[in-house]
Protein backbone atom coordinates (compact mmCIF):
# COMPACT_ATOMS: atom_id res chain seq x y z
CA UNK A 1 0.00 0.00 0.00
CA UNK A 2 1.38 3.52 -1.13
CA UNK A 3 1.96 5.87 1.62
CA UNK A 4 -0.76 8.36 0.54
CA UNK A 5 -3.15 5.61 0.23
CA UNK A 6 -1.90 4.76 4.06
CA UNK A 7 -2.43 8.70 5.16
CA UNK A 8 -6.20 8.51 3.43
CA UNK A 9 -7.17 5.42 5.66
CA UNK A 10 -6.13 6.72 8.43
CA UNK A 11 -8.15 10.29 7.63
CA UNK A 12 -10.75 8.44 6.56
CA UNK A 13 -10.97 6.44 9.92
CA UNK A 14 -10.67 9.40 12.38
CA UNK A 15 -13.49 11.38 10.38
CA UNK A 16 -15.57 8.98 9.33
CA UNK A 17 -15.67 5.67 9.56
CA UNK A 18 -12.66 3.80 11.10
CA UNK A 19 -12.39 2.12 14.46
CA UNK A 20 -9.20 1.02 14.73
CA UNK A 21 -7.36 3.51 17.10
CA UNK A 22 -9.97 5.15 19.23
CA UNK A 23 -12.72 2.33 18.65
CA UNK A 24 -15.01 5.30 17.15
CA UNK A 25 -14.52 8.51 14.92
CA UNK A 26 -16.23 11.80 14.50
CA UNK A 27 -19.23 10.85 12.57
CA UNK A 28 -19.95 7.54 14.68
CA UNK A 29 -19.38 10.40 17.62
CA UNK A 30 -21.49 13.05 16.48
CA UNK A 31 -24.47 11.12 14.45
CA UNK A 32 -26.51 11.39 18.44
CA UNK A 33 -25.78 14.84 19.20
CA UNK A 34 -28.50 17.38 19.68
CA UNK A 35 -27.71 20.86 19.07
CA UNK A 36 -28.56 21.77 22.31
CA UNK A 37 -25.63 18.89 23.64
CA UNK A 38 -23.33 19.80 21.16
CA UNK A 39 -23.46 23.79 22.14
CA UNK A 40 -23.76 23.17 26.05
CA UNK A 41 -20.25 23.41 27.86
CA UNK A 42 -19.32 21.42 30.67
CA UNK A 43 -17.29 23.51 33.03
CA UNK A 44 -14.90 26.08 31.44
CA UNK A 45 -13.78 23.17 28.54
CA UNK A 46 -14.90 24.33 24.58
CA UNK A 47 -18.55 22.75 23.30
CA UNK A 48 -18.87 19.93 21.02
CA UNK A 49 -19.78 22.45 18.31
CA UNK A 50 -16.81 24.16 18.84
CA UNK A 51 -14.44 21.62 18.35
CA UNK A 52 -16.46 20.28 15.14
CA UNK A 53 -16.03 23.74 13.45
CA UNK A 54 -12.39 23.98 14.64
CA UNK A 55 -11.82 20.59 12.84
CA UNK A 56 -13.89 21.12 10.14
CA UNK A 57 -12.05 24.96 9.66
CA UNK A 58 -8.18 23.25 9.51
CA UNK A 59 -9.57 20.72 6.69
CA UNK A 60 -11.88 22.97 4.80
CA UNK A 61 -8.54 25.37 4.83
CA UNK A 62 -5.83 23.13 3.62
CA UNK A 63 -8.02 21.90 0.64
CA UNK A 64 -7.70 25.21 -1.34
CA UNK A 65 -3.80 24.46 -1.24
CA UNK A 66 -4.53 20.58 -2.54
CA UNK A 67 -6.04 21.93 -5.31
CA UNK A 68 -3.00 24.37 -6.22
CA UNK A 69 -4.35 27.20 -4.63
CA UNK A 70 -2.95 29.41 -0.92
CA UNK A 71 -3.24 28.79 2.40
CA UNK A 72 -5.12 31.46 3.61
CA UNK A 73 -7.09 30.70 7.22
CA UNK A 74 -5.36 31.24 10.36
CA UNK A 75 -5.46 29.87 13.86
CA UNK A 76 -7.32 32.73 15.35
CA UNK A 77 -9.70 32.62 13.96
CA UNK A 78 -10.22 28.76 14.43
CA UNK A 79 -12.71 28.86 17.14
CA UNK A 80 -15.00 31.55 15.65
CA UNK A 81 -18.12 29.03 15.49
CA UNK A 82 -20.88 31.69 14.53
CA UNK A 83 -23.88 30.64 16.70
CA UNK A 84 -25.89 27.71 16.58
CA UNK A 85 -29.49 27.84 17.34
CA UNK A 86 -31.58 25.34 16.07
CA UNK A 87 -30.73 21.48 15.28
CA UNK A 88 -30.57 22.47 11.31
CA UNK A 89 -28.04 24.84 12.01
CA UNK A 90 -26.31 22.01 13.62
CA UNK A 91 -26.80 19.46 11.00
CA UNK A 92 -25.32 21.92 8.60
CA UNK A 93 -22.30 22.30 10.19
CA UNK A 94 -21.89 18.27 10.15
CA UNK A 95 -22.55 17.68 7.05
CA UNK A 96 -20.05 20.20 6.06
CA UNK A 97 -17.55 18.58 8.24
CA UNK A 98 -18.61 15.09 6.37
CA UNK A 99 -18.50 17.07 2.67
CA UNK A 100 -15.58 18.40 3.70
CA UNK A 101 -13.41 15.31 5.07
CA UNK A 102 -14.53 13.46 1.87
CA UNK A 103 -13.19 16.12 -0.37
CA UNK A 104 -9.68 15.97 1.57
CA UNK A 105 -9.54 12.26 1.36
CA UNK A 106 -10.24 12.49 -2.09
CA UNK A 107 -7.70 15.01 -2.99
CA UNK A 108 -5.34 13.33 -0.78
CA UNK A 109 -5.83 10.11 -2.75
CA UNK A 110 -5.29 12.27 -5.85
CA UNK A 111 -1.63 13.26 -4.18
CA UNK A 112 1.86 11.00 -5.94
CA UNK A 113 3.67 9.75 -3.00
CA UNK A 114 6.48 11.95 -3.95
CA UNK A 115 4.54 14.91 -3.22
CA UNK A 116 4.92 13.79 0.69
CA UNK A 117 8.37 14.96 1.22
CA UNK A 118 8.05 18.61 -0.55
CA UNK A 119 7.68 21.86 1.46
CA UNK A 120 4.14 21.97 2.52
CA UNK A 121 3.36 26.35 1.52
CA UNK A 122 6.08 27.73 3.39
CA UNK A 123 9.69 25.83 4.87
CA UNK A 124 8.12 26.86 7.95
CA UNK A 125 5.19 24.38 7.83
CA UNK A 126 7.37 21.39 6.89
CA UNK A 127 6.13 18.96 4.83
CA UNK A 128 3.17 17.16 2.97
CA UNK A 129 3.46 14.83 5.28
CA UNK A 130 4.66 16.43 8.12
CA UNK A 131 1.10 18.41 7.45
CA UNK A 132 -1.42 15.84 6.99
CA UNK A 133 -0.43 13.84 9.42
CA UNK A 134 -0.75 16.72 12.22
CA UNK A 135 -4.09 17.15 10.54
CA UNK A 136 -4.80 13.00 11.67
CA UNK A 137 -3.15 14.01 15.34
CA UNK A 138 -5.17 16.82 15.58
CA UNK A 139 -8.01 15.28 15.05
CA UNK A 140 -7.85 12.44 17.55
CA UNK A 141 -6.47 14.78 20.00
CA UNK A 142 -9.81 16.57 19.89
CA UNK A 143 -12.12 13.31 19.05
CA UNK A 144 -10.69 12.24 22.64
CA UNK A 145 -12.50 15.43 23.71
CA UNK A 146 -15.50 15.49 22.35
CA UNK A 147 -15.90 11.69 23.52
CA UNK A 148 -15.32 12.84 26.85
CA UNK A 149 -17.69 16.12 26.89
CA UNK A 150 -20.27 13.68 25.51
CA UNK A 151 -19.96 11.16 28.17
CA UNK A 152 -19.98 14.20 30.79
CA UNK A 153 -23.53 15.61 29.18
CA UNK A 154 -24.98 12.54 29.46
CA UNK A 155 -24.06 11.93 33.25
CA UNK A 156 -25.58 15.33 33.80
Amino acid sequence: MSSVSQLVKRFREVLLDGLWIANTNFKDQLSDVTWEQAVSRVGSSNTIAMLTFHIDYYIAGIIPVFEGGTLDIKDKYSFDLPSIESQEQWERLLNKLWSDSEKFAELLENLPDSKLDEVFVDEKYGTYQRNIDGMIEHAYYHLGQITLIKKLLENQ
